[in-house]
């Protein structure tokens, strides 16, 4: 039996371009070259080669963060070209990247969520308002944007009204949460019908950042990440059955990674990503590690559970 033909994508169009990079260069790395042959595209400018390659390919790796990547679009061209891929579909991946879909779906099943209000170009919109409805400080986001790409804390109106203008610029719908303060967690779900929760990691950036921005997420240093998370037995299995709930919800397929705050012992879900970073600090392959599974036995993982699919 030859070797597995793979179509490694990565890069893209995306604000996150050069994290989806890096994603690409740690899996090429870890994959085991005597199973498989990797082919390599960055869909920016190889799209038409991938294409007319797709007879020639056994399975897609992808690696897209961001837009065009994690939102659905090329999701819907592999689905059109007959490939499987590793990572949720199109439906999942689409409710995965907008956050205010996704948290309607995430209330609706009981799972706590922060306070959130919902705000579109050319509405009118009083920033006293929205403190006294969601308190101060309030979490000023783009609705469907990765890595915490836009992502303020803002104490005063004059702060909100700033951050609001900014985010449209990135973004044509703003959210704007209450602040919940407490413990970062992050929980990685391996699995399709029957998924399984990996060991729960917490994470505890450096003080002179707010909160686990893009600084803090990619910076090697910026941030402290345990794992497993030095919680109570009872929160670590609550934020796992979290996880879990919200890969299924949203109808995830071989992994996901869902992002928590945990304060006075409950839970607040933020998001799911469907395509998790794998770069050398992301949290994946930490909670993968944890769990046993060195990086080449979790691409081997991954490829088992795509075909499974």
């Amino acid at each position: 039996m030859g070797k597995l033909r793979v179509a490694l994508i990565a890069g893209g169009w995306s604000r996150e371009r050069e994290i989806s990079l890096k994603s690409g260069e740690s899996v090429y790395n870890a994959l085991d070259k005597g199973k498989y042959e990797v082919k390599r595209y960055d869909p920016s400018k190889d799209l038409l080669t991938l294409i007319q390659d797709s007879k020639d390919i056994d399975i897609v790796l992808l690696f897209l963060h961001g837009k065009r990547g994690e939102d659905g679009s090329i999701q819907g061209l592999l689905d059109l070209l007959g490939l499987p891929y590793v990572g949720s579909g199109v439906l999942a991946s689409a409710l995965a990247m907008n956050k205010a879909i996704s948290k309607e779906l995430f209330r609706s099943a009981g799972l706590k969520v922060p306070r959130e209000m919902l705000f579109s170009r050319n509405q009118d919109i009083d920033q006293e308002e929205i403190l006294s409805v969601l308190g101060k400080p309030a979490v000023v986001k783009p609705v469907a944007e990765g890595s915490s790409i836009g992502v303020r804390i803002c104490h005063t109106a004059e702060e909100i009204a700033e951050a609001i203008k900014d985010t449209f610029d990135m973004s044509s719908e703003v959210m704007v949460e209450e602040y919940v303060e407490g413990r970062e967690v992050s929980c990685a779900v391996l699995g399709n019908r029957s998924p399984e929760a990996l060991p729960v990691i917490e994470i505890i950036p450096r003080k002179e950042h707010q909160f686990f921005n893009y600084t803090a997420k990619y910076v090697l240093g910026a941030s402290e990440e345990v794992c497993p998370a030095r919680l109570p037995s009872h929160v670590f299995k609550k934020v796992q059955d979290y996880a879990i709930k919200a890969h299924c919800l949203l109808c995830c397929r071989n992994f996901s990674r869902s992002d928590m705050i945990v304060a006075d012992n409950e839970v607040y879900i933020l998001e799911t990503n469907t395509i998790p970073g794998m770069t050398e600090n992301s949290l994946f392959p930490l909670a993968a590690r944890t769990a046993g599974l060195s990086f080449s036995q979790l691409m081997d993982r991954l490829i088992e559970l795509a075909f499974e699919d």
